[in-house]
């Protein structure tokens, strides 16, 4: 229970955008588990998010599967594609005084990736699409505070290099929805 407890105190200061929250993940090696954690249970509020949408939209079961499979998969490929090019970013050409390893800024952005959990409210009519919207700026922002933290960046350059992997995350859901078949096309927005 205690651990729970735990995971869920870190996710609110994340969302809060506290940036000694921050500062104390960069370096705290056992707070790894708790952002891939993060990263799993944001993909699985995409999943469902997805998976309900089809319901909603009329469709059946196979549909509701396959939205929930497709959301978790492209939300989790994204969040990882968004750490590596932060990483690669942050580390060659737009690197700054500090030297951050991949560890440090997978357990940073896992955790900033916590206001993604409002995905779970894409599938409702008129209001899901604000949702994914506002769960999608409130991300990049707790992003550009990790990564200005984790790396000692100013918030000009933290943004820089923030955008550039966050881009690629939010392609990865985009590409879900516009090429693969999707659930989520089946609401009326």
């Amino acid at each position: 229970m205690e651990i729970w407890r735990k995971l869920l105190n870190r996710m609110m200061r994340a969302s809060r955008l506290d940036s000694g929250f921050f500062e104390e993940m960069e370096t705290e090696e056992d707070a790894l588990a708790h952002a891939i954690m993060v990263a799993l249970i944001v993909s699985a509020a995409t999943g469902i998010g997805m998976g309900t949408a089809a319901l909603v939209g009329g469709a059946g079961a196979l549909w509701f599967l396959w939205g929930m499979l497709s959301g978790f998969l492209a939300s989790l490929a994204g969040w990882y594609a968004w750490v590596l090019i932060t990483f690669f970013c942050g580390t060659t050409f737009l690197r700054g005084p500090e030297k951050a390893s991949l560890g440090e800024l997978t357990r940073t952005l896992g955790l900033a990736n916590s206001p993604g959990i409002l995905r779970i409210l894409a599938f409702v009519p008129m209001f899901g699409w604000l949702m994914l919207a506002l769960s999608g700026i409130w991300t990049l922002a707790s992003g550009v505070i990790a990564v200005k933290q984790t790396l000692e960046f100013d918030t000009g350059r933290a943004a820089a290099t923030c955008i550039l992997g966050w881009l690629v995350y939010m392609a990865a859901l985009v590409l879900v929805y516009i090429w693969l078949p999707s659930p989520y096309k089946m609401l009326n927005f």
